[in-house]
């Protein structure tokens, strides 16, 4: 029986992280739903990649695109709804 080798990447190569990459490669694990409402567990998910940076994907398209925030980004965003400038987006 043969066994089948996944592909793998040259060693010391590091991987390209980009903005509306498939999520699938930033692997399965790390992904965090920071919130969950009565939606039926369609919610986002996010990840705290080793740069800093975070992923934020569909829970619903675990294999969609990623948006790749850095912390700033991310900081700026959930302080701004905390002071409720997004509360336009619900009306």
């Amino acid at each position: 029986m043969e066994r089948i080798k996944s592909p793998t990447r040259p060693r010391g190569r590091a991987q390209r992280i980009y903005n509306g990459m498939p999520a699938r490669e930033l692997g399965s694990e790390g992904w965090h739903k920071p919130w969950s409402g009565g939606n039926g567990g369609n919610c986002l998910e996010a990840m705290k990649l080793a740069d800093g940076r975070i992923a934020v994907r569909q829970s619903t398209d675990p294999d969609g695109p990623a948006l790749i925030y850095t912390s700033d980004e991310m900081t700026a965003f959930i302080q701004g709804a905390k002071a409720g400038e997004a509360d336009f987006l619900l009306s």
